[in-house]
């Protein structure tokens, strides 16, 4: 692998005084334009990640540039101490989009999650009435919800919990795609089903079909909220606005965040019924920017670019040749699976070509960026046999570069 002078000091300075949490890739990207990332010394190379889908409009996206520059010259910051003029329109375009009531602006995903947890909780205390301090949340294995106390509280990747107990009580963990078990796990004290559609951290995996459906029917016999983290999976990435629609599925909440905020700010939100987010009261729960009007603005354009559906029908069409061709390499035996919907896709490798860090950065060195993850039946395991990259690139990249990307893919793996 090279890695240039130039990159290779910065990182150096990086390397010196930030936190080592991130292991990225050793690039320093300066400019970027569509799918396109250039780094400090003019080399460049094809995004195949898109910021984990917060940049589905590219890089420098002109219509939302616009827009933030326009805001950012009138008012970005007013609290929730004061309303602003954009907040109305931002809160109700995307009820609307979302077929909700209800909007609860955040900022990142992470905490757009707790707010799920802490709204699912007070529904079950304020509505169902399950007794003070025993609500409980069903959730899956493998699951990636982010990062904070609570939230790796019910992770089941040890890399993410480990040192950072005692964690928080009050969650149920179910092998994800398993009704069976998923059954068994809901009391009467449920009050939430947590899920992404799709789970990207696990290797771009999708739950067996009927199982999203049968989730929905369960979690309305029971009483109990249905909550679909669509954070990675949501707002065109999957060739639906929602991944949930690709098998008739609506939840009683929406978690978004990423692509919310068009690859410009960070712009995360609660999205439900007036029942559900009815449950909040002056200062129960709140965030200085949570809804400040520069996010507003941004996320009012990326609305509106996804009313017109172009982009959900690009990331179907493009998704479907991206399937099509990571198909062919599965009967090599040098791809062992491909997993994904629209432009996203996780792509299990045979570990004879490295490790996933070892093919992203043989990829890097051809001019693609990719991330590698875990394969999801192997994650926590110690005998892994295979390693796992996933793809995601802007929704406006264009076929020829998507073509570009794929071919260094085989010229890696040696077709």
């Amino acid at each position: 692998m090279s890695t240039s002078s130039t990159n290779k000091s910065l990182i150096a300075a990086i390397d010196a005084h930030s936190a080592h949490n991130y292991h990225p890739l050793p690039v320093v990207v300066a400019t970027a334009d569509g799918a396109w990332m250039t780094d400090v010394e003019g080399r460049r190379y094809l995004d195949l990640l898109a910021g984990y889908s917060a940049l589905n409009f590219g890089h420098g996206n002109r219509r939302l540039l616009a827009a933030a520059k326009a805001q950012l010259e009138r008012v970005t910051l007013t609290s929730r101490a004061f309303h602003h003029d954009r907040f109305a329109a931002f809160c109700a375009q995307l009820a609307e989009l979302c077929g909700m009531e209800m909007v609860l602006p955040m900022n990142t995903g992470t905490e757009a999650v707790e707010t799920a947890v802490k709204t699912a909780r007070k529904w079950g205390y304020r509505v169902k009435g399950v007794p003070a301090e025993m609500a409980k949340i069903v959730v899956a294995g493998n699951n990636f919800h982010g990062r904070t106390t609570t939230v790796i509280s019910f992770s089941t990747d040890p890399e993410a919990r480990a040192d950072f107990g005692p964690y928080t009580p009050g969650f149920a963990i179910v092998p994800y795609g398993d009704l069976t078990a998923m059954r068994e796990a809901l009391t009467e004290n449920t009050v939430a089903v947590l899920l992404e559609p799709i789970q990207g951290e696990a290797g771009v995996l999708v739950p067996p079909a009927g199982y999203l459906p049968a989730v929905r029917e369960l979690t309305r016999e029971r009483d109990v909220l249905f909550v679909a983290d669509e954070i990675q999976s949501g707002l065109g990435r999957t060739g639906r606005t929602f991944a949930c629609e690709h098998e008739g599925v609506v939840p009683d909440m929406y978690i978004l965040g990423k692509s919310l905020g068009g690859g410009i700010v960070p712009v995360s939100a609660v999205v439900s019924s007036a029942e559900v987010l009815g449950v909040f009261r002056p200062g129960e729960h709140g965030s200085t920017f949570g809804g400040n009007p520069l996010a507003c603005a941004v996320a009012l354009e990326v609305m509106a670019m996804l009313r017109t559906g172009e982009f959900q029908e690009r990331a179907a069409q493009l998704g479907e040749h991206l399937h099509r061709e990571l198909g062919q390499l599965a009967g090599t035996g040098r791809v062992t699976e491909v997993r994904g919907r629209g432009l996203w896709a996780g792509v299990d490798i045979a570990r004879a070509y490295g490790t996933g860090r070892e093919v992203a950065e043989q990829l890097m060195d051809r001019g693609v960026l990719v991330k590698d993850t875990l394969p999801h039946s192997l994650r926590g395991s110690g005998g892994v046999s295979r390693a796992t990259i996933r793809m995601a690139p802007p929704l406006v990249i264009g076929k020829e570069d998507l073509d570009w990307g794929l071919a260094q893919l085989r010229g890696v793996l040696g077709v």
